[in-house]
């Protein structure tokens, strides 16, 4: 059993990265609109720990990273402020269900409101229920907006 009393919550660095781009791996097996692809989750999230409006947020177990999210800004003319984007809100599936989640949710909030930001949003596979549920239970709802994308390479 692992005991989260262990678990602090941190920004990323650059050696943290093989194991965000495996547990970011082990989101993509869920998510079905997103096929895992190393090489480009590495060169993701060195741009986002370079990027000076965004913050890749980890729980780590004594040394070992054990989850992640990232947060980045965009500016809401809706909201006539900044607002946060939240992506990649993953536990290594031996660490769910202690709380490690909501307090991923909880810091990269607390990182979105000391930046500004009015609101924070994130998408989420309609068909991951209990990914839905969790977003529920922290306070999160749904919208009638749909997300659209297009491939521009």
């Amino acid at each position: 059993m692992h005991d989260s009393k262990t678990v602090r919550f941190r920004g990323a660095g650059p050696r943290d990265i093989p194991r965000l781009v495996a547990l970011i791996g082990e989101l993509f097996a869920i998510e079905t609109a997103f096929t895992a692809d190393p090489a480009r989750q590495e060169k993701g999230l060195r741009a986002l720990l370079a990027a000076p409006n965004a913050r890749v947020l980890v729980a780590d177990a004594k040394g070992e990273v054990v989850g992640m999210c990232s947060v980045q800004l965009t500016i809401s003319t809706a909201e006539g402020s900044p607002s946060g984007l939240i992506e990649d809100v993953v536990v290594d599936r031996d660490w769910r269900g202690r709380g490690i989640g909501r307090a991923l949710l909880d810091e990269a909030e607390k990182w979105a409101r000391g930046q500004g930001a009015a609101r924070v949003q994130l998408l989420a596979d309609q068909r991951n229920g209990p990914a839905l549920d969790f977003y529920k239970s922290r306070g999160w709802t749904l919208t009638p907006m749909v997300c659209l994308n297009k491939k521009l390479s």
